[in-house]
């Protein structure tokens, strides 16, 4: 914003200064090498409008277009487009290959422009603007001379250079990955339409807090979205459970109840919630679908209990979980009676201590 208003700034500037008939500085600066290339002002005429130069030069016509699309990607980056209108999220914001190639652009035609070195050399701004704007025809001093103005080059594609090559490279990388074949090993659906899928791929190494992203061509070849990883790196798979929340989260979960499509995943990433373990207290508090990542710590510890993990360090945890409806828990219910279980028989029933809070209420739940 601070860039767009400077350079309407001064292009009224330079309207201004080209349409003054006094000997101010500017003024005649303006009026100087008009028919050539060595010209200051980019205004050459008092016809010439601010929106003329903004829409028929390149850096003006350039500076636009990516100013609209830096303006839609931030408007869809708000939580309220990300959580209801995800496809628009997703779609706007690949503008941003428009706005680095407008940006790469945006400077080649030289609109900027400065006195070169040589007349700089000649005609020093510090030295001769008295004789510049004071100067008659029959002036024989050095500083009457008429200076030169050239382009300054274009630089900020030595900004971007570097963000574009790490880009393609992770694009690259992440096309490959993706590419590689996903089976889909179990298909479980909960109540309250929560899907789980159970996955397994050739090489996947995941730990506890990761997330995924994940695609379904037959839906859309373009779209991914991210998935909170509900499984422990101790299982030969790796799972994610879905809710409802969005007309591509919806088809998907509508599909699997009729077939098994291709799935394509990509990651893991993210930074492991290991730090955990390290602690001998531990406190868990998920609302809704947020507690999938609990549900693959809960069952890393379960498995390191099994394994008689001597690195455990954990000796309590407290889990909450705040859910609208009573058909949220009974995905979670098998997981958590599974680890009680397991801290009874190995005589650690307190170990685990969890409350389940219903923030929702619906007079059917009472019949």
């Amino acid at each position: 914003a601070v860039h767009t208003i400077a350079h309407l700034f001064n292009m009224e500037r330079y309207n201004q200064s080209q349409q003054a008939t006094d000997r101010s500085l500017p003024a005649v600066l303006s009026k100087m090498h008009l028919q050539g290339n060595n010209w200051l002002n980019p205004i050459h005429s008092n016809q010439t409008t601010v929106e003329y130069v903004a829409f028929t030069t390149i850096p003006g016509l350039t500076g636009v277009i990516i100013t609209l699309a830096l303006i839609l990607m931030v408007t869809s980056s708000t939580e309220f487009i990300r959580r209801n209108y995800f496809e628009v999220f997703w779609y706007t914001h690949h503008l941003f290959l428009i706005y680095f190639a407008g940006l790469v652009i945006h400077g080649i035609a030289g609109l900027v422009r400065g006195q070169t070195e040589q007349s700089m050399a000649e005609v020093h701004p510090h030295h001769c603007a008295h004789y510049l704007t004071q100067r008659d025809q029959n002036c024989t001093h050095d500083c009457c001379k008429d200076p030169e103005f050239g382009s300054i080059p274009a630089e900020s594609w030595k900004w971007v250079l570097a963000p574009i090559i790490l880009y393609i490279f992770e694009r690259i990388l992440r096309v490959w990955r993706a590419r590689q074949k996903v089976l889909v090993k179990k298909v479980v659906m909960h109540p309250a339409r929560v899907l789980e899928l159970q996955m397994q791929k050739k090489g996947f190494r995941m730990e506890v807090g990761q997330y995924i992203f994940v695609n379904c061509p037959a839906i859309s070849p373009l779209e991914w979205h991210p998935f909170t990883l509900t499984s422990a790196p101790e299982e030969d798979f790796f799972s994610i459970h879905i809710r409802v929340a969005g007309d591509w989260t919806e088809r998907l979960i509508d599909t699997f109840q009729s077939e098994i499509p291709r799935i394509e995943v990509d990651g893991p990433f993210g930074t492991a919630s290991e730090d955990v373990f390290q602690y001998e207290v531990a406190m868990l508090v998920g609302a809704g679908i947020g507690v999938t990542p609990f549900a693959s710590i809960l069952k890393s510890i379960w498995y390191k209990f099994q394994q008689a993990d001597q690195t455990l360090k954990t000796k309590k945890i407290y889990f909450y979980w705040l859910c609208r409806d009573t058909g949220a828990f009974a995905w979670f219910n098998d997981l958590l009676a599974s680890l009680e279980q397991k801290m009874a028989e190995s005589g650690k029933a307190d170990f685990l201590t969890y409350r389940l809070f219903l923030t929702g209420w619906d007079t059917s739940i009472v019949s």
